[in-house]
């Protein structure tokens, strides 16, 4: 014998993040409701999209991290940059970008060399296959993320100046205008 459904409860699939504000202010959490939807909104809306982004990297054999080291020694005219200055720039630990240079050297996509002005200056270098591999997966990520990440433009416009000022509150350095 099946249970009827609770007298609030809407038809059809239930969304666990409105359930669980549902829940928030049952217990009396009532000012941290809408703030816990938020934030378990965008991990949600991080999980989904990182989905996205290793189904078109994949096949390419590359994660999102490895990506933007390939990607960001592309941008720089010399292919190559220290490995501090990858880590500055990417926002993330010092032993984050070792571990996916290192994971991009085994690949072929990458190599490390000294800086010829200060031997104690390790570089990374983006080799050819790295350059051709990027090159690939960033029409991937164009033409299966990024051109249709699930909104309007108008509205990507919209979140990305909302998370600009999540960002900024939170200290991290953000554009003035972020979607120009």
């Amino acid at each position: 014998m099946s249970r009827p459904p609770a007298p609030d409860a809407a038809p059809g699939p239930r969304d666990p993040i409105r359930e669980a504000r549902v829940q928030w202010v049952r217990h009396g959490w009532d000012e941290a409701a809408d703030g816990m939807a938020m934030v378990t909104s965008v991990v949600r809306a991080h999980q989904l999209l990182m989905e996205r982004i290793d189904g078109a990297l994949r096949p390419l054999g590359l994660t999102f991290a490895r990506y933007e080291v390939l990607r960001l020694l592309s941008f720089v005219r010399e292919g190559a940059m220290p490995m501090t200055r990858l880590g500055s720039l990417l926002q993330v630990h010092p032993t984050s970008v070792t571990s996916a240079v290192d994971r991009l050297v085994k690949q072929g996509y990458a190599e490390r060399l000294r800086h010829p002005d200060d031997g104690r200056v390790v570089l990374a270098s983006l080799t050819d296959e790295g350059r051709a591999v990027v090159e690939g997966a960033t029409v991937a990520l164009n033409s299966e993320v990024f051109e249709k990440p699930g909104l309007s433009p108008e509205r990507v416009k919209q979140l990305t100046g909302l998370l600009a000022e999540l960002r900024a509150g939170a200290g991290d350095h953000v554009a003035p205008d972020l979607t120009r």
